[in-house]
């Protein structure tokens, strides 16, 4: 959703003729973060607060040390060994206390864990002047939902998320409609 103000500020064609990460990312400015010290917890209370679905994991210079999503949250309950056989985050109606139960369990795990054990250490990421293109495969041709966006020092500057994709190819076919 913040990202759409973003967007609309970049409504008129690329300079250079080709479409950037940089063009329609969404900047720290407007990101969720997270550290590696942060609890499970707040993290989950994060991720239902704000609609997200993860974070960017950074130290306290704002560069990246991971990745964290809900699946990584979710994924605790095979981590900590409980061995749940059905995997399916869509239960049938009829076992749906039956899987609220099974999430209240979980959660009584995570007291007391910190990001920092569950984050991808070493995520994959892109620059400002990555070819949007390229990123757009990336996020489509993968599992991931999301790739951060870094600096040459590796700080976070932003993320690119399959949303802001469809965002912009959306944009990007209104501004060619509009010109035919």
């Amino acid at each position: 959703v913040a990202s759409g103000a973003a967007l609309m500020a970049n409504s008129v064609p690329p300079k250079s003729g080709v479409y950037t990460v940089g063009d329609f990312m969404t900047t720290k400015e407007d990101l969720h973060v997270v550290k590696p010290t942060t609890t499970v917890d707040e993290a989950l209370e994060m991720l239902v607060d704000n609609r997200i679905t993860g974070f960017p994991v950074i130290d306290e210079n704002w560069k990246l040390v991971g990745l964290v999503s809900d699946y990584d949250l979710l994924a605790l309950d095979s981590i900590s060994g409980s061995g749940r056989s059905d995997t399916n985050m869509f239960p049938e109606v009829d076992s749906t206390w039956k899987t609220f139960n099974e999430v209240q369990k979980l959660l009584s795990k995570t007291n007391g864990k910190l990001l920092g054990d569950f984050m991808t250490p070493a995520p994959v990421v892109v620059r400002e002047s990555t070819n949007l293109e390229d990123a757009a495969r990336l996020l489509l041709e993968t599992k991931y939902r999301r790739l951060p966006v870094v600096d040459a020092e590796g700080k976070l500057v932003g993320i690119i998320t399959r949303g802001n994709v469809v965002q912009a190819a959306l944009q990007i076919k209104r501004a060619f409609d509009n010109k035919a």
